[in-house]
């Protein structure tokens, strides 16, 4: 396990327990880390920790509501006890939105946004610290291709998303003379819960046809495929690379459609 390019590293993930999180724990402890679970889902985090802990792998999971201020840093600091203080942060957890913008109210929109932008936040804040200290650190926040294309019907989950590009770039800035490198990832159609979800809200059998005709590569992600470039974005192989945003979509943003 310590043979990759991310060995020696400790691996915090938010939004582990299932999808592109779950992935990317995988992968990060693949390429030699220590990996460090939070999400809300009890079940599913620690039945992560299980499998990573099969291979060996130096794994702990602790149960985060990210929008919580005390629970961000109880969990970090918990988790800092038992691998050592994040040297990565993934910033992975998020949740879609199906509001009207007339009819939406303030706690909705609030509460899309405590998720998708200002769980990151608390999150890069509570490790920064640590990374500054010892004037290394990389970040990933998983964006969205909603960032710069979007759709009806999911509002304002492009404005979380938009958000987090720009916040990704304001932390690369001040974050750059201490070492610490901040990118954004940004995936378009990748098969996960939230995928099948806005499946599921179209009620037209033909829907996930059209979407998979739209793709220049003809078909949708794997969650895998995301978390092989986090990772490598999160390692010394990408150790000039801050401040940008990659996209992970088969080609979907680069069509004129």
């Amino acid at each position: 396990m310590g043979q990759g390019r991310l060995a020696g590293e400790v691996v915090f993930v938010t939004g582990a327990a299932q999808g592109i999180g779950r992935a990317i724990a995988a992968v990060a402890a693949r390429e030699g880390a220590s990996v460090g679970l939070l999400d809300i889902d009890e079940e599913g985090g620690r039945a992560t920790v299980a499998e990573l802990a099969v291979d060996g792998v130096n794994a702990a999971f602790v149960r985060t509501d990210i929008t919580d201020e005390a629970q961000v840093a109880s969990a970090v600091s918990g988790l800092a006890g038992q691998l050592g203080a994040a040297s990565v942060l993934v910033n992975n957890a998020g949740r879609n939105s199906y509001a009207d913008p007339v009819a939406m109210t303030v706690k909705e929109w609030d509460d899309v946004f405590a998720v998708d932008l200002k769980g990151a936040w608390l999150m890069a804040r509570a490790v920064l610290p640590a990374m500054i200290e010892r004037r290394q650190g990389s970040i990933v926040n998983i964006a969205s291709v909603h960032s710069k294309l979007t759709t009806q019907g999911m509002f304002p989950y492009a404005a979380c998303k938009s958000g987090l590009v720009g916040m990704t770039r304001s932390l690369a800035l001040d974050m750059a003379p201490h070492g610490i490198r901040v990118n954004a990832v940004s995936p378009g159609y990748v098969r996960t819960r939230l995928v099948d979800e806005y499946f599921a809200l179209k009620d037209d059998p033909s829907v996930e046809q059209k979407v998979l005709d739209v793709h220049p590569l003809g078909r949708i992600g794997t969650p895998e495929e995301v978390a092989e470039v986090v990772c490598f974005l999160a390692s010394s192989a990408a150790s000039y690379v801050t401040g940008s945003e990659w996209n992970v979509d088969g080609g979907f943003g680069a069509r004129f459609a």
